[in-house]
């Protein structure tokens, strides 16, 4: 992509990051890092599609903060709700990418020639190209699912319920799902497809047409917040206060503890709390549901990494 463009929109961003305290001043750092990487590819679609990301998530947790806020609560005591995100959170989300275009860099170089890119998307010029690109297109289109489905979906008039069980959860449960939630999912995922769609040159004769193309991102983009759920349920500890009966998240998405001097090797962890912001409180938390084996960041990338491969895989098969 051209620095003439990338350069202005990332500072852009990132004064729109710092203003509305969007991003923590390491999460910036790494934001401006990603958006880096993402320009030096010569197709504008993965800068684009970083950039329709980031809107989209920090507009999603603008939406009714407050009332989110009410529904779950910090380990440190306070309301919930999603706070500035770190720069784990954005490495969680678009790291994968970030490997893509780096690996797209490696074997083709920095630059605009035919050699790096093709002149039709799927039109067979360039094959391992246009794989790469698919994968980083199918890593937005589930993270952007995930994000709207779990900013939006905590908003739901009706409880969700855990989609291992399907037994009634409260708000926040890792795995918890809910039809306000699947649709926004369904939204963010179709967002970002049509933005990609926009921007492909697909020529007559190619192994994908546009609407294919939108069908299946939107559809990667669907099961990654369904995969996010089953991973979540599974994978991550849900604790609950037993006082308020709310979930208890931690900042940035790390673990919450529910032992005193409790601790995660390589994971940074919150100290438990009690109701008077005194370390070591009573034991009030409980683990609701899921096993203690990784946290919301780690989840995340996995999920977003299992549906750039499956991307790739899927363009794969199409192409023979």
């Amino acid at each position: 992509m051209r620095a003439t463009i990338a350069v202005p929109i990332t500072l852009l961003l990132v004064v729109r990051a710092y203003t509305r305290k969007s991003l923590t001043p390491l999460g910036i750092a790494a934001a401006a890092l990603t958006a880096t990487i993402h320009a030096l590819h010569p197709s504008p679609i993965p800068f684009t599609l970083l950039c329709t990301f980031f809107l989209l998530g920090t507009a999603a947790t603008k939406v009714k903060h407050d009332i989110k806020a009410t529904l779950t609560q910090s380990s440190s005591g306070h309301a919930g709700g999603e706070g500035a995100r770190t720069s784990v959170q954005v490495f969680a989300n678009s790291g994968c990418a970030s490997v893509l275009v780096l690996l797209h860099i490696w074997l083709y170089g920095i630059g605009h020639s035919s050699k790096t890119t093709s002149t039709c998307f799927g039109a067979g010029e360039n094959k391992t190209a246009d794989l790469l690109l698919l994968g980083i297109m199918s890593n937005y289109a589930a993270v952007a699912a995930d994000t709207l489905s779990s900013e939006l979906g905590i908003l739901s008039k009706s409880r969700p319920v855990l989609i291992t069980s399907l037994r009634p959860v409260p708000p926040g449960t890792n795995g918890g799902v809910s039809l306000a939630g699947f649709s926004a999912g369904v939204g963010g995922s179709a967002a970002i497809s049509a933005t990609s769609v926009l921007l492909l040159r697909v020529c007559e004769g190619g192994w994908l047409k546009p609407s294919h193309v939108f069908l299946l991102l939107t559809t990667l983009g669907t099961v990654g917040t369904l995969l996010d759920s089953l991973l979540g349920a599974f994978l991550q500890a849900s604790v609950i206060d037993r006082r308020t009966g709310k979930i208890v998240e931690g900042p940035g998405g790390v673990k919450v503890l529910t032992t005193p001097g409790q601790s995660h090797a390589g994971a940074p962890v919150h100290e438990q709390v009690d109701g008077h912001g005194n370390k070591g409180g009573d034991k009030s938390r409980i683990i609701n549901s899921g096993h203690d084996v990784l946290d919301n960041n780690q989840v995340n990338l996995m999920m977003a990494s299992i549906m750039s491969i499956g991307g790739i895989v899927a363009g794969q098969l199409i192409w023979s």
